[in-house]
């Protein structure tokens, strides 16, 4: 009994592993766009698909990021300057990949530009960088799917959203992680709608990692400062050894945060090339076996693990 178990579970790895490894083929024909390649993984992305012999279109936010991307990749890989907080931006790329990919369409769309601005409890936020988070980690990659999707429907292509594991279970971060629930609902939804035109849509969720977005001494900065603007009846709920507190437990959190960006972009390019991408990565060893297991306990359970070591408040009941 127990050794046919073992075998038809061999077996069902063994065709996983399979499934896993076939590639699309003729790659170097097909055009990726990228959004957010000034920097991180998005950087990151783009070269290596150049490297591998894609045709890569990348939008960067700034000249000088885009100037650096093409410096470090050879002339295949093409620039844009996209602000996904921007209509008319996006509307200007979309007839720049439009010009670009023909009739062939687009292969592979990646939804990479994001930005984080929790540093702090949710009560400590401004309304208005809720509001500036939403515009370019949610609302930025609807508006630029639906900008692109028939040059992707044209190709029977892959859409690919970076969302978060904070986008399986939220503990920090309280308007990114809304955010990127926003994007792995689209993602959802899209993947189910899109599945009859030959369009496969997949999810990226990486854990802690070593971006300028996770930069201590910006984010350690840009956290004093909304701790000093946080109205004073507010701070005094938490008071200053809470506030300290917190900020050290960030720290200890960020500054262990993985620099092997691989991990992300080898999912990434998965996504993009595999016969069979999977419909979501669980990116770095902290999202697969700690966090991803952690979101599948019970709440009560997972809430205690998450917040044991968390300080309280000065005016904690």
């Amino acid at each position: 009994m127990w050794l046919y178990l073992a075998v038809l579970l061999g077996l069902y790895y063994l065709l996983h592993w399979y499934r896993e490894r076939q590639v699309v083929s003729h790659l170097q024909d097909k055009f990726v766009f990228i959004t957010g390649c000034d920097s991180g993984f998005g950087n990151q992305l783009a070269r290596q698909l150049d490297l591998r012999g894609l045709r890569v279109l990348a939008g960067c936010l700034t000249e000088q990021g885009a100037e650096q991307l093409r410096n470090q990749t050879s002339d295949r890989l093409q620039t844009v300057i996209l602000d996904v907080t921007k209509t008319e931006s996006i509307a200007a790329a979309t007839e720049w990949v439009k010009e670009r990919v023909g009739d062939r369409g687009l292969w592979g769309l990646v939804n990479n530009a994001g930005i984080f601005h929790s540093h702090g409890y949710a009560e400590w936020i401004k309304i208005e960088t809720y509001r500036d988070t939403l515009r370019v980690n949610l609302i930025g990659v609807i508006e630029v799917t639906l900008s692109m999707l028939p040059l992707v429907r044209k190709a029977q292509g892959r859409i690919v959203n970076v969302s978060s594991i904070l986008g399986r279970i939220a503990f920090f971060g309280a308007v990114y992680s809304c955010s990127k629930y926003g994007v792995e609902a689209f993602s959802d939804i899209l993947r189910r709608e899109l599945q009859h035109f030959g369009v496969k849509v997949s999810m990226v969720e990486p854990g802690y990692f070593r971006t300028a977005m996770t930069d201590w001494q910006k984010f350690s900065e840009i956290m004093k400062q909304i701790w000093k603007e946080t109205p004073a009846h507010i701070k005094e709920t938490y008071g200053q050894k809470f506030f300290d507190a917190y900020h050290d437990l960030m720290k200890q959190g960020l500054l262990s945060c993985s620099t092997n960006l691989n991990l992300v972009t080898d999912c990434m390019e998965h996504a993009l090339t595999s016969v069979h991408p999977c419909t979501r990565y669980s990116a770095g060893w902290d999202a697969q076996f700690f966090f991803v297991p952690l979101s599948y306990l019970p709440t009560s359970l997972a809430d205690y693990i998450l917040t044991r070591s968390w300080p309280k408040p000065a005016q904690a009941v």
